[in-house]
C-alpha cells in the first residue's frame, strides 16, 4: 500500500489529509448518534401523560433526565406550554435551530471533501498524464511503456483513492442527512401535538 501511495505523486497526500479529516468526523457524529439515541416515543407519552394531568415539571424533569434532541425541543415547549400556541411555536423556532444546527456539525467537512477528492484525484490524473507525455517527447516519441510507466501510475491511482476517499464520505453525508431528518419529522410531530393539547387548555 505505501509503495502504492508513493507511485501516485504529491496529490496523494492531500487525498490522505482528506481521508484523515473525513475519518475523524464520521467517528465524532457516529459517538454524538450514539450519545443522543433515545426511546423517543416512550419519552413523549411519559411526557404527555404528565402533561394532560397538569403535571408540567414533572414532564419537565422527566425530559432533562433525556439527552436526545427531542428532550430539549419538548422542554421548550413546556416551559412556554402557558404562554399560548404563538408563544410556543416562537421559542420551538430558535430552539429548534439551535438543536438541528447542533445535529449537522461538520456535515458541510463531509461534502466538501465528498467533492474535492475526485477532484484531486482528476488533477493526479492529469499530472500523472503530463509525465508520460513529457517522457514520449524526451525519447523523440518513440513510445516506451517502462518509461510512461509512472506517469500512468500517478494517473491511475490518484483517481482511484481520490474515489476511494469520496463515496464513502457521500455515503456517510447522506446517512447522517438521514438521521437528522428523520429527528426532524419526529420533533415537528411532537411538539404539534403540544401545541394542539395548550389550545385546548
Amino acid at each position: 500500500m505505501l509503495e502504492l501511495f508513493v507511485k501516485g505523486g504529491w496529490v496523494m497526500y492531500p487525498i490522505l489529509t482528506c481521508s484523515v479529516v473525513a475519518l475523524a468526523v464520521a467517528v465524532e457524529r457516529a459517538l454524538y448518534f450514539l450519545r443522543i439515541r433515545s426511546n423517543d416515543q416512550k419519552l413523549f407519552e411519559e411526557v404527555l401523560n404528565r402533561l394532560k394531568q397538569g403535571r408540567i415539571e414533572e414532564g419537565i424533569v422527566v425530559c432533562a433526565l433525556d439527552r436526545s434532541p427531542i428532550a430539549r425541543a419538548m422542554t421548550v415547549c413546556l416551559r412556554n406550554f402557558h404562554k399560548g400556541h404563538a408563544k410556543i411555536e416562537k421559542a420551538i423556532e430558535h430552539e429548534g435551530s439551535k438543536i438541528l444546527a447542533g445535529m449537522e456539525k461538520h456535515f458541510r467537512i463531509l461534502a466538501s471533501i465528498a467533492q474535492a477528492a475526485p477532484l484531486l484525484g482528476l488533477l493526479g490524473t492529469v499530472t500523472g498524464m503530463i509525465k508520460a507525455f513529457m517522457k514520449i517527447e524526451e525519447v523523440g516519441g518513440k513510445v516506451n511503456a517502462i518509461a510512461l510507466a509512472s506517469g500512468i501510475w500517478e494517473a491511475l491511482l490518484t483517481t482511484a483513492f481520490g474515489l476511494i476517499v469520496a463515496i464513502p464520505c457521500l455515503l456517510l453525508y447522506f446517512y447522517f442527512e438521514g438521521r437528522v431528518d428523520d429527528y426532524e419529522k419526529k420533533m415537528h410531530g411532537f411538539v404539534h401535538e403540544i401545541i394542539d393539547l395548550s389550545e385546548g387548555t
